[in-house]
């Protein structure tokens, strides 16, 4: 495990949703020479396809592709993640070794009962982190900022921002690949809903609208219940007309 800081620590309950809702944003960070770590907090082990060893090879293989430094699991059992102080202390055992200055996690709210359940578990973990008190064999940490998500949803949630993976999207698109056993002639999986067309050209189309909303070609999507701060207007982009 490794235990040098990380600049992005992406959270979530599954193998493979890191990879669908914000790969391509890991992928962008690791270019930029930024140190990533992803937490699976399941092993996904009640999956309808593949095995929880299964799915393991699979998310090494992705987690090479997305440039991430770590990635491992916390064991938690999967369709029954729990928020509870034990669950917060061993996820915030976890942020504290990697200290991470961001971090990402699922949506607030989704379909899977893990999804939902694993937002508010991350949100709680990343401010009992910073608790002397609790587990103090640990130094404490609190990262500065929660990132959630927002690929797939349907409550038309406004993201706060969208991450440009234009240049990302093909190699975002390798690691999901790698979940064979998921997604190979899936046409849904996870938020995912269906439309009839291959899973792989689903995620295409979502990447392209959030794309278009900044006038790029392929965006993901993020949520943070904080106001973003700007001090140089001149500098914004996006045109308006």
């Amino acid at each position: 495990m490794t235990t040098a800081p990380v600049s992005v620590l992406a959270i979530a309950a599954h193998r493979d949703d890191v990879e669908l809702t914000c790969g391509g944003t890991l992928i962008k960070a690791a270019r930029r020479g930024q140190r990533t770590a992803i937490v699976d907090l399941t092993q996904g082990e009640m999956g309808t396809r593949g095995s929880a060893s299964l799915r393991a090879e699979e998310a090494d293989r992705a987690a090479e592709i997305l440039g991430c430094s770590s990635r491992e699991s916390l064991g938690l059992p999967d369709a029954g993640i729990e928020n509870t102080p034990a669950t917060r202390e061993a996820l915030a055992r976890v942020i504290r070794r990697l200290a991470p200055r961001v971090v990402i996690a699922p949506a607030l709210e989704g379909r899977h009962p893990d999804h939902r359940v694993a937002a508010q578990l991350v949100r709680d973990a990343c401010f009992v982190a910073g608790l002397a008190k609790i587990a103090p064999d640990a130094p404490k940490h609190r990262p500065l900022k929660i990132l959630h998500a927002l690929a797939y949803r349907q409550d038309f949630v406004r993201p706060s921002f969208v991450v440009d993976i234009s240049e990302e999207f093909e190699h975002k698109m390798d690691a999901v690949r790698c979940y064979a056993s998921q997604f190979e002639g899936a046409t849904q999986a996870g938020e995912v809903y269906p439309n009839g067309e291959p899973l792989y050209d689903v995620v295409t189309h979502h990447a392209a609208t959030y794309g278009s909303l900044i006038r790029t070609r392929y965006g993901e999507p993020f949520f943070t219940t904080e106001m973003m701060r700007v001090d140089d207007v001149t500098a914004l982009e996006v045109a308006t007309f």
